[in-house]
């Protein structure tokens, strides 16, 4: 998963960023298919920059956020650590 931020319900224990493969199963059984959602409402394209689309993804993230009136979703935000900080 690239970029710096990502969607997430409050009720999904895994990290998306480490556990992609145990969020995404977590998010299909509920039935959310965020992933899914996301990819519907981010208007990306093979022609903008990585950085665009990132940009894109966030104000996609942003925009499902502020009109989530079930209020499940969540932004969640890459930690970068270092190697000292796994030593």
């Amino acid at each position: 998963m690239n970029g710096s931020c990502a969607l997430t319900t409050f009720d999904n224990p895994y990290n998306p960023f480490e556990q992609f493969s145990d969020w995404f199963l977590f998010d299909v059984e509920k039935g959310y298919n965020t992933c899914a959602y996301l990819d519907r409402i981010a208007h990306t394209s093979d022609l903008f920059s990585e950085e665009e689309n990132n940009q894109e993804i966030e104000r996609a993230i942003d925009e499902i956020i502020r009109y989530d009136f079930m209020n499940i979703y969540k932004k969640v935000k890459r930690t970068k650590t270092t190697k000292a900080d796994k030593a």
